[in-house]
């Protein structure tokens, strides 16, 4: 299984994720055809997180799991994965502090697990303004790749490590979204090395 991501210390929990997954994987829905194209930008900062494949492991309670982890330091940087309008910011038992956010062609991405802790702590009673980006609520546009909120291990994911758990579906249909996100990481990586190259060049030119 292919992992993403600085491997320490990060990686060790996203191992552990994996193995309290288990390994069996039912088979879901494929992608509806008719599904127009979706490309996301990496929904957090990409050089801190470590993620695998689990969509559809077994969960307690007969559930699947309908996401893929991201694991992070708490308080690492979320981003929307695609333009759009904040529909629901709200809290669960499960998913914790949460945002959905609702795409142009039936799309909507959600973002679970958001930082609910005051800075150096683990108090679960932090201000909503360590938890969703400042100046964004219900009904506001974003753009793909604005800062939303910040990782976090609210509702069950307090003994799992922080990690935001990111769900992408099609028409309220639960969608895999490993695949939009091992290409939107490659991206990342590859708009970083560019921007690497470029600089050398400059300064190469600046020498000459």
């Amino acid at each position: 299984m292919t992992s993403h991501g600085k491997a320490a210390p990060f990686l060790a929990l996203a191992l552990l994720a994996v193995l309290v997954a288990g390994f069996a994987v039912p088979a879901r829905p494929a992608l509806a055809e008719t599904a127009p194209p979706f490309e996301i930008e990496f929904p957090q900062d990409w050089q801190v997180t470590v993620f695998s494949s689990t969509f559809g492991a077994s969960r307690s309670g007969g559930r699947h799991h309908d996401g893929n982890d991201l694991m992070a330091p708490k308080l690492t940087a979320v981003y929307a994965a695609g333009e759009g309008v904040i529909a629901i910011i709200d809290t669960s038992s499960l998913g914790g502090r949460y945002i959905e956010i609702q795409h142009a062609g039936g799309w909507s991405t959600r973002y679970m697990h958001l930082n609910n802790d005051d800075p150096g702590t683990d108090n679960g009673d932090a201000d909503w303004s360590l938890t969703v980006v400042e100046g964004l609520a219900v009904g506001s546009h974003v753009d793909a790749g604005q800062q939303i909120a910040y990782v976090g291990d609210s509702g069950n994911a307090e003994w799992t490590g922080s990690h935001t758990h990111f769900e992408l579906a099609f028409d309220d249909n639960a969608i895999d979204p490993y695949p939009f996100l091992e290409d939107a990481f490659a991206r990342a990586q590859e708009t970083q090395a560019a921007a690497m190259r470029g600089s050398m060049r400059y300064g190469q030119g600046k020498l000459a």
